[in-house]
């Protein structure tokens, strides 16, 4: 198997982008990626969109995109896997190099949510989760991380406030990262008197509807070397899983069992363990689902996540800074996009281009991208050479 490297990175400014078409936004992030690699080719292509369809009415995006990029005929495909969709792309890229099938590969992801009205982006959403036994009884993603929030602070003790401090970290962190959405500080106070969305849930414990697009480029680390890039940034462990998509099919719905899955699958072949991770960016798509994450990925004991953001532990100079570029909650979340986005903060972070959130020394780091509630899950870990 040949080692991959990242030698390209591109995103742009996230939002409401009412004037901007899904291709638009696209070509944007994927020249700027292929500007920043400083290459004139690509041999392949794979794009992380969850619904462009019911978003926009345009399926069959591979090959929109690679034609609106000028980069026909070659071979590019369109990935889905709910919120996942990024995560899951950056995973077939990584295979396509690694197999040697290809040597230059671009890794997309794309959506552009704000063409619909809130009830119909909400339905799109809702696609991701168990369609006969909780869509048609009513049940939003909301009211799901609302349950799973509910049991977490039953079962551990979890509190409102820790849950707050979630998003009041990822907003200060966002404050410092000019592509995110809602680059701005927010109190423990703003989210408690935020609109109850689902109990325990406000409105500042989710993450937003976002219009965006985010590219890297990957290539043979050897490629690379030749390129004479400097850090050389490479993928050492990559690992997937499911779960079921239903809540109530599940052991425990405070524990992710496919992120735990999928962790220890990166971390065996990384050879890297929890406590050698520098930083991650995880999936807070809602406050309690980062919670979850960093105890499912082994950063701290079951039942123990809300306490590390309340001792500071998360922050970006705690003892495993979670989320930098402002993670979900801030940054924004076009959940194609997401699982992307977060390799772009770890390349940036990588070339201390990062700046007032910059984390000082990291060389080892992982990202975390689940769709749904986490029936499906990808980690990967990145090493600064």
């Amino acid at each position: 198997m040949r080692e991959v490297a990242i030698i390209g990175v591109g995103m742009n400014k996230w939002g409401e982008l009412w004037d901007k078409s899904l291709r638009e936004i696209f070509i944007e992030a994927a020249l700027s990626a292929i500007d920043d690699a400083g290459i004139d080719r690509i041999d392949s292509m794979y794009i992380g969109s969850m619904s462009s369809g019911l978003f926009t009415e345009q399926e069959h995006i591979a090959s929109l995109l690679a034609d609106y990029l000028g980069v026909a005929p070659i071979p590019s495909a369109r990935v889905e896997s709910a919120c996942a969709s990024g995560g899951l792309a950056l995973r077939q890229g990584f295979i396509d190099i690694a197999s040697g099938i290809s040597d230059v590969v671009l890794v997309g992801g794309v959506e552009k949510m704000t063409d619909v009205t809130t009830g119909g982006a909400t339905f799109a959403l809702g696609t991701a989760a168990d369609q006969e036994y909780e869509c048609y009884h009513g049940v939003t993603f909301p009211g799901l991380y609302a349950l799973i929030a509910k049991a977490h602070m039953h079962k551990y003790g979890t509190t409102r406030e820790q849950l707050a401090m979630v998003a009041v970290k990822n907003h200060k962190n966002g404050s410092k990262n000019p592509l995110a959405q809602y680059p701005f500080e927010i109190t423990i106070d703003d989210v408690l008197k935020s609109p109850l969305v689902a109990d325990p849930l406000r409105l500042l414990d989710c993450s937003p509807i976002t219009d965006g697009a985010a590219a890297i480029i990957l290539c043979t680390v050897e490629l690379a070397k030749k390129l004479k890039k400097d850090p050389i940034i490479k993928i050492i462990g990559s690992g997937h899983a499911t779960d079921t998509i239903a809540l109530h099919s599940r052991d425990d719905i405070t524990w992710l069992s496919a992120t735990e899955k999928a962790a220890k699958k990166a971390y065996e072949m990384a050879k890297k363990t929890p406590e050698d991770i520098d930083f991650a960016e995880v999936h807070d798509c809602f406050t309690i689902a980062e919670i979850c994450v960093t105890e499912a990925l082994g950063f701290f004991e079951k039942g123990k996540g809300g306490e590390a953001v309340e001792k500071g532990l998360t922050a970006l100079n705690g003892k495993i800074p979670i989320n930098p570029s402002g993670g979900l909650k801030s940054k924004g979340h076009p959940v194609g996009a997401t699982g992307v986005a977060q390799v772009v903060e770890i390349v940036k972070q990588f070339r201390e281009e990062a700046g007032e959130r910059q984390i000082k020394n990291a060389r080892i780091a992982l990202t975390q991208n689940m769709g749904g509630t986490g029936g499906s899950a990808l980690v990967h870990i990145f090493e600064k050479e």
